[in-house]
């Protein structure tokens, strides 16, 4: 069992940063590789980006490339996302998780409860 929790979500303005983070409990997080994805009102729950389990790895939906970082400690079973250069059309909740294989990231083993990023014009 992996449980999930997400923070650092709100209110910011278009070009401003926020940085998520997702906590995991369970001793079985290093074997996961793990991801984000968003869900905005109204929309279908979309990819964001995911890492890797050994940390060397990663994959981002084009509308967020360049702008997003995701990274991991294992460490400290937590997982982030760096978001830059922030537009509205990042309004969203976001999600945290835990995918068996890098190379299928849609399968998803675990979701976290998602937090609000807002982004204001």
């Amino acid at each position: 069992q992996v449980q999930l929790v997400e923070s650092g979500g709100g209110l910011v303005q278009a070009g401003g940063s926020l940085r998520l983070s997702c906590a995991a409990s369970g001793r079985t997080f290093s074997r996961y590789a793990m991801g984000w994805f968003r869900q905005a009102s109204g929309k279908e729950r979309e990819f964001v980006a995911v890492v890797s389990w050994s940390v060397g790895s990663t994959y981002y939906a084009d509308s967020v490339k360049g702008r997003f970082t995701i990274s991991r400690d294992n460490a400290k079973n937590t997982v982030y996302l760096q978001m830059n250069s922030l537009k509205p059309e990042d309004t969203a909740v976001y999600y945290c998780a835990a995918v068996p294989r890098y190379s299928n990231y849609e399968e998803v083993d675990y979701w976290g409860q998602g937090t609000q990023v807002t982004v204001s014009s």
